[in-house]
């Protein structure tokens, strides 16, 4: 079985002191960065997707700024591991993204990256829609807490509410150790 590893958006500003922080991001960062080391000893793909807002009223990920640069635990490595920049949270729209996937072939694509809520919630489904089969690495993952309703909800709990929706129905949900387990026995 080939597998490719998917890093979505796990960038400066997402992390303390960045300009839209995420709630556990230091843990998913550690996590995402095992599997991406256990890619790498393995010679499975690795596709970084990095979000560029464009535009004057970017809040965070704006162009030439520290905080749209890969977090350096799973910065990418040489020519071998692309680079796709996006402009939306699914990471298909006005990207390569999908013509990469098709070219690499992947038996699975593996999920990793920030936030579970949005980007990564959006490029799964997709992914999903356009036949991929997919594993989200849901300790690899980070969301920030929400406000609703007068209310807020937090970040551990809408991780979880994602991940639920995302398992079964558009992707197998599993932890980081249960992966690399996968990738050392293949």
């Amino acid at each position: 079985m080939t597998r490719l590893l998917l890093l979505i958006d796990i960038q400066r500003d997402y992390f303390p002191g960045g300009r839209h922080p995420l709630v556990d991001t230091d843990a998913a960062a550690d996590a995402a960065a095992r599997l991406l080391t256990a890619f790498r000893s393995t010679g499975e793909r690795v596709v970084h997707v990095q979000h560029v807002w464009d535009g004057p009223d970017a809040a965070f990920f704006e162009a030439g700024t520290p905080g749209v640069e890969f977090d350096p635990r799973v910065a990418p490595d040489g020519e071998e591991e692309h680079v796709i920049v996006k402009h939306e949270p699914n990471a298909f729209l006005g990207t390569g993204l999908e013509s990469l996937l098709r070219a690499a072939d992947p038996d699975e694509i593996v999920v990793a990256g920030m936030m579970s809520s949005m980007c990564v919630d959006a490029t799964v489904r997709a992914a999903s829609d356009l036949g991929f089969r997919l594993a989200v690495a849901q300790d690899a993952c980070a969301a920030p807490d929400l406000a609703y309703d007068g209310r807020t909800v937090p970040g551990a709990q809408v991780h979880l509410a994602f991940m639920a929706a995302l398992d079964g129905t558009y992707a197998r949900v599993a932890d980081v150790d249960a992966l690399v387990g996968e990738l050392a026995a293949a």
